[in-house]
């Protein structure tokens, strides 16, 4: 499955700038205008600026997980382009997943302790499920905490420091993983983004604090981010079966623990955007660029037997898998 899988997808390895860049720019021109109409009108109109700018949000921050993948030259100044779109005014640079997503792929420690992005939730208690969701709801708040009072504080705490980088780095799921201090290029990337989120985050404190920008405003703008990340929470809890209770898997043991959601399935677009519904196929060739996913799905469905092991990965939506998930906990 693997040797065919790499074979007949050789052609789609090249990510596309052009895509790239009119699908962020898009995004972010809708999650802005839908954010200032959130702000500044009445009624249904309010909402819908709402709902459009949750969603619009979401897709534009999903692609931190492109990044991670992408080679630097594959698409001139993206990285660049969606920290300051996206990253630092939803106050989660790159950095933040850079270097810690590359391990949950490594092939000797998905599923492990050593993995950030991974618990076996399918294996715990029930009550750990609405526990996992409830938490992303706080992550604004904390976010403006770490970079708009801690950050600046470790400069001259260096307990704080070495504890802020360890353990309040990462976009990770995992309490247990400590995050390496950053080395090097990596290192310089990281407090010029580091920086540029905190002068943000202060610069919105203030600005609050000042009545510059009005708390209603504020208390939108922040629903609005907390909507974004627990909507991404919920399609953590069916990215995987969540079943490995910490054993090394294979490779296609590692394909056969995660989840695609492929058409005719049209939710996905929404709730699993920018590639996100194929997260099997991803896990199964973590160099195709998002774009490719879904011809990548068509030609190996195709080239598949009916009853092999590839179609034991899809599902047709999130309402079965979220039911797998609590079952399994029960």
């Amino acid at each position: 499955m693997i040797r065919t899988a790499a074979q007949l997808t050789r052609d789609l390895a090249a990510a596309r700038p052009a895509v790239y860049w009119a699908d962020l720019l898009g995004s972010a021109i809708i999650v802005y205008a839908g954010l200032a109409l959130a702000i500044t009108a009445g009624g249904w109109l309010q909402a819908v600026g709402v709902v459009v700018a949750i969603l619009a949000l979401y897709r534009a921050g999903s692609f931190i997980h492109e990044i991670t993948h992408l080679r630097p030259d594959a698409v001139p100044g993206f990285r660049t382009g969606w920290n300051l779109l996206v990253g630092v005014p939803l106050l989660v640079p790159s950095f933040m997943y850079e270097n810690v997503h590359s391990l949950h792929h490594a092939r000797t420690r998905y599923g492990t302790a050593e993995d950030p992005e991974y618990l076996p939730l399918a294996l715990m208690k029930p009550w750990t499920l609405p526990l996992f969701v409830a938490v992303a709801a706080l992550a604004p708040i904390a976010l403006l905490l770490r970079f708009g009072i801690l950050a600046p504080l470790s400069l001259v705490i260096p307990s704080l420091r070495r504890m802020l980088v360890a353990r309040y780095s990462a976009l990770s799921i995992n309490p247990d993983f400590r995050r390496r201090a950053p080395e090097g290029a990596f290192a310089r990337h990281w407090a010029i983004w580091e920086t540029a989120a905190s002068l943000w985050a202060i610069a919105l404190l203030a600005s609050v604090a000042l009545g510059w920008f009005p708390l209603p405003a504020f208390a939108i703008t922040i629903g609005i981010a907390s909507a974004v990340t627990v909507l991404n929470q919920v399609r953590t809890l069916v990215a995987h079966l969540w079943e490995n209770d910490g054993e090394v898997l294979t490779v296609t043991g590692q394909y056969l623990d995660s989840v695609n959601v492929p058409p005719p399935a049209l939710l996905p677009v929404l709730w699993a955007p920018v590639g996100l519904r194929y997260h099997a196929l991803h896990h199964l060739l973590p160099g195709l660029p998002y774009h490719a996913l879904g011809e990548a799905h068509r030609r190996i469905s195709a080239a598949m037997p009916p009853a092999s092991v590839y179609g034991e990965a899809s599902y047709p939506g999130l309402p079965g898998l979220l039911a797998k998930l609590v079952r399994g906990t029960r």
